[in-house]
């Protein structure tokens, strides 16, 4: 691979990472830290890809080493919702929730996912597992759906109550979803982008947190580069359509179980 084709690859793969790194770290701030010292040790020395299975990998397995090597610390605030994912962080097996998202959300094989850790498949395997099912028993909460195709809709529904979840409705517009965040408060938002009168998903998320407070946010849409620029603040959660079921619910596991608040039940 020439080094133009490198930097082409790299700059491809890195809105990946940034959302990577935003996932691990809670917040959009300190994850570009993690990219941004990625793109450091890259380059200073590209020949750390040469035994990389490709350039994506190689990049992801450098982000690793400096995750690892720091410490991999979540945040800095330790009052607030950020504390009680701390705590709740602090039960999980150690490397499982990083083998998750490697695994579900960027979509890398089991194989690349131990490349990445610089471990062995088996018990790369054996973390993503095991993150799953200590996730979905840690949290139960309150979702609202942001969809207007109906199919897709139904089966969102099927995956969150499948998680011991409770959907509070399903909105087709952003003044259907303002109109359900006012009627129950959700403890989770899961939002298409383009809605039924045009009206933006994006948007109704702003709106509801503006009313609501902070709370976490999955936002599914065909096109995750538009969301991913750098430009303005960007979800830590961000599903590309078509999703896979075991996509959707490790983001809202995730999601819980990380952005948890004191109206979640343990």
């Amino acid at each position: 691979m020439t080094q133009a084709d490198l930097s082409s690859e790299i700059g491809t793969a890195l809105p990946y990472l940034r959302r990577y790194a935003r996932a691990l770290t809670g917040a959009q701030t300190s994850g570009d830290k993690y990219a941004a010292a990625t793109l450091e040790a890259v380059l200073a020395d590209r020949s750390i890809f040469s035994e990389a299975s490709s350039a994506k990998v190689g990049l992801f397995r450098v982000f690793h080493g400096i995750w690892v090597t720091t410490g991999a610390p979540v945040t800095d605030e330790d009052s607030g919702p950020r504390a009680a994912a701390q705590r709740h962080l602090a039960r999980l097996t150690t490397n499982s929730r990083e083998a998750l998202l490697l695994h579900t959300i960027e979509e890398f094989t089991i194989p690349e996912v131990g490349e990445i850790m610089q471990i062995g498949s088996d018990e790369a395997d054996t973390l993503v597992e095991t993150a799953r099912q200590e996730m979905a028993d840690g949290l139960s909460g309150r979702v609202l759906i942001i969809e207007d195709e109906a199919i897709i809709a139904m089966d969102l529904e099927s995956i969150v109550a499948d998680l011991g979840h409770r959907v509070t409705g399903v909105a087709r517009t952003r003044d259907g979803a303002v109109k359900l965040g006012a009627q129950e408060t959700p403890d989770l938002i899961l939002a298409d982008i383009q809605l039924a009168d045009n009206s933006s998903g994006v948007d109704a998320v702003n709106d509801l947190l503006s009313d609501l407070g902070q709370r976490p946010v999955i936002f599914i849409t065909a096109f995750p580069e538009r969301l991913l620029t750098g430009d303005k603040p960007e979800p830590a959660f961000l599903i590309s359509k078509p999703y896979s079921e075991e996509q959707v619910r490790s983001a809202i596991s995730q999601a819980m179980f990380f952005s948890s608040t004191e109206t979640l039940r343990a």
